[in-house]
């Protein structure tokens, strides 16, 4: 199984790095952990075949992680896509996208689907079950708009993903990660306190707790692209695969 950061970017482009979207793949496994605004151009870049991903996550409401999954489903609508496609997220991940749709493509949404579409709001500390993968999302603190705000642990084919979504430090970041063979996190600043965003600093001083196989970091603004080769820990790129 191997993870592909297809995006690893903030808001912003920092670093002229594209929004949020990871590809886990495998024998058993082919799904996408969030689907920013830049994601269909990315995923085409890397040759990653659209209509065989079973399952989209999304952490939560904000375009860089949720503003490209119009683009996915109006292409597989004009590709004739056949196979079951499921959207999961946050509880109210049905009404936002039916208001996401509209606003960027008017009617989209009256047109008759071409392939099965589930679209499903998960409970935060209950293990849901998709196929061969399970998915156990975790409260997260990330602001007061674009939510509710999730942290996920994957499990599938043996190998446990853990994702810190965007949020601020909270002990529910410990059992999402705990003992995790991948933990994702993001450092959006080296040290200096944010509102809503994770320091390097910070997450150093807890991950004893969540003791994870290996760290990845994701989501960092400028400051932090900055001081890359002044850290330990693996930073992602646009397009770095992992192996599991």
């Amino acid at each position: 199984m191997q993870l592909r950061f297809v995006g690893c970017g903030d808001a912003f482009g920092s670093g002229g790095r594209l929004n949020t979207c990871f590809h886990v793949s495998g024998q058993q496994a082919n799904l996408l952990i969030d689907c920013g605004a830049t994601s269909l151009p990315a995923l085409q870049r890397y040759g990653i075949s659209r209509n065989d991903i079973d399952l989209i996550l999304i952490t939560h409401f904000h375009a860089d992680h949720f503003g490209g999954v119009p683009f996915l489903l109006l292409e597989a609508q004009c590709s004739r896509r056949k196979r079951p496609l499921v959207i999961a997220g946050p509880h109210g991940i049905d009404l936002r996208l039916t208001r996401l749709m509209e606003a960027m493509f008017e009617n989209s949404t009256l047109n008759k689907q071409h392939f099965e579409l589930s679209v499903i709001g998960l409970d935060p500390g209950v293990p849901h079950v998709f196929g061969e993968v399970t998915v156990t999302p975790y409260p997260v603190v990330h602001g007061d708009s674009g939510g509710p705000f999730y942290a996920y642990r994957v499990e599938a084919e043996g190998r446990s993903i853990a994702y810190s979504g965007d949020t601020q430090w909270t002990d529910s970041l410990i059992a999402a990660g705990r003992d995790a063979d991948l933990f994702i996190s993001e450092a959006y600043t080296y040290e200096r306190a944010t509102k809503s965003h994770l320091s390097l600093k910070t997450l150093e001083t807890h991950l004893p707790q969540i003791n994870p196989k290996r760290v990845v970091l994701t989501h960092m603004s400028d400051e932090m692209l900055h001081k890359l080769n002044t850290i330990s820990h693996l930073a992602a790129q646009d397009g770095m695969i992992i192996e599991l």
